[in-house]
């Protein structure tokens, strides 16, 4: 049976360099002679490692999360078609050997999280996950309770109409 690696991340577009620092990442996958599995998207680090996967002659999988191909990239080799949405990263990661992570969202995140707590590998490039959602405005650290109860009553008011 062949190794699967399953590369995360984001599926909005890309800036080039982190389109250059994806294709080399699915070009290195395929010349290990692995599989190169993504979340079948025709833009961002699914499209750009799909890309250097397969231009390198790689077989490349991807784990789509509608149950069409339609905006499927048209690197993928095989197109799993779950109409899952977003329960398909569990899929992503239950079906690879090791898991690596580029810069995305939460979606990229919970593939992480879903590793980790599968026992998968996670190797991570080019960003600090906590990081990025705190950047997000998504997580917000609290150093007490007190202001754990002050930042949920201020988030709570944004929620407010």
């Amino acid at each position: 049976m062949r190794t699967i690696i399953g590369v995360m991340g984001t599926g909005q577009p890309i800036d080039p360099p982190a389109q250059t620092v994806a294709r080399l990442l699915g070009k290195l996958i395929a010349e290990e002679g692995w599989v190169t599995l993504t979340g079948g998207r025709a833009s961002g680090v699914m499209d750009a490692c799909s890309r250097g996967a397969h231009e390198a002659g790689g077989l490349v999988l991807g784990v789509l999360p509608d149950a069409t191909a339609d905006g499927a990239s048209s690197y993928i080799d095989i197109a799993i078609r779950t109409g899952m949405g977003d329960a398909r990263n569990v899929v992503n990661v239950l079906s690879s050997d090791v898991v690596i992570a580029l810069p995305g969202g939460s979606g990229t995140l919970s593939e992480v999280a879903l590793a980790l707590k599968s026992g998968k590998p996670v190797i991570v490039v080019g960003w600090d996950p906590g990081a990025a959602m705190r950047a997000s405005g998504r997580v917000i650290d609290a150093h007490d309770p007190h202001e754990a109860i002050e930042l949920t009553r201020q988030s709570l008011a944004r929620r407010r109409p």
